[in-house]
């Protein structure tokens, strides 16, 4: 199928995997759980660390009544805590917030574990275009920027070890003017020996090759290990020139799905299999309406415990950080 042809051709309705169970507490997370009254607290990233779960999650501010946001440069991020995964701590203020002269916010952190420390990857919005960073911490008080990418890319995600003596991250350009102009994007991976200087840049995942998506895919939470491969959430997202109002914006068009797939263990780059339908759809009430935008769902956390369950966590709405759960022998049936 031409590129025209499969940008401009809606995708019907779309359903959750039968494997997949949203967690009956959903949403996890609520603007009324946050103390200092963000109205979107969203796509957060979630980590075992140091014997406990740690989230670090998106704060956007405005009025929900009223469907007005703020400036973006209010944006910042939040933390939590949790000995569950499930019952979370949220701390009293804002763990970290970032707006000078060039930089106008910091959003949507991924965390991952190497070595006894915590990465965090994020996006910036910058006066000159969006970019994709690094930071490590070791108490979530302080962050050291470690690397920041050239416009535009982000949603970048760290795989927890090194693969042939290199660090790896999954990451998503934006390359619209090579693109012809539309906003249809891919997933591509990149290489490190040091977290800070990045190269050796394959496309992972095309457009095309997602039955549910027609306008871009990217990376979604840090990928977890299996014996059979590297465990790989991904956002798909399709358009639909007919969908309305759909949230506080005068027109939300776009449908947010989280896709699964398997990458090889020795070459990340490969996929072994991948399933042809999402693994979950915007379906419940707090996924699909009374939102900042309704219809996303965007995985951002997966954690894969010993029991073999597999926790992933998920914004809903941009508006909510919600948890779903499913049996890894089960996600591993979906990709192969």
């Amino acid at each position: 199928m031409s590129m025209s042809r499969k940008t401009n051709e809606t995708i019907g309705p779309l359903h959750s995997s039968p494997v997949i169970r949203r967690h009956p507490a959903n949403p996890l997370l609520s603007p009324k759980d946050v103390p200092y009254g963000p109205a979107m607290v969203f796509n957060a990233g979630v980590a075992k660390y140091e014997g406990k779960y740690v989230m670090v999650f998106r704060n956007d501010y405005g009025d929900a009544e009223a469907e007005t946001i703020e400036p973006a440069s209010t944006t910042n991020l939040g933390l939590a805590w949790s000995d569950d995964g499930v019952h979370w701590d949220v701390q009293a203020s804002p763990v970290w917030s970032w707006n000078d002269e060039e930089v106008v916010r910091v959003y949507d952190p991924r965390l991952t574990v190497i070595g006894g420390r915590c990465y965090m990857c994020f996006a910036v919005d910058t006066k000159h275009g969006v970019r994709g960073g690094i930071a490590v911490t070791d108490d979530f008080r302080r962050f050291e920027v470690l690397s920041m990418s050239v416009p535009d890319n982000r949603n970048m995600v760290l795989f927890p070890e090194r693969i042939g003596g290199k660090y790896v991250r999954l990451e998503r350009p934006f390359p619209v003017y090579g693109r012809g102009g539309v906003d249809r994007f891919d997933t591509w991976l990149s290489d490190s020996p040091d977290l800070r200087y990045w190269g050796g840049s394959k496309l992972v995942l095309g457009v095309e090759d997602v039955p549910f998506a027609n306008d871009k895919v990217g990376p979604g939470a840090p990928p977890v290990k299996t014996a059979k491969g590297w465990l790989t959430t991904f956002h798909a997202v399709d358009i639909d020139r007919s969908r309305g109002k759909n949230g506080w914006e005068p027109a939300w068009k776009k449908r947010y799905s989280a896709g699964i797939m398997l990458l090889d263990l020795d070459d990340p780059s490969r996929i072994v299999g991948m399933s042809k339908a999402p693994l979950l759809a915007p379906e419940a009430a707090y996924e699909t309406s009374g939102g900042f935008r309704n219809d996303v769902i965007f995985p951002g956390g997966m954690i894969l415990e010993p029991s073999g369950e597999v926790k992933i966590y998920y914004g809903a709405a941009d508006t909510v950080e919600c948890l779903a759960t499913a049996d890894v022998d089960d996600l591993l049936r979906l990709c192969l």
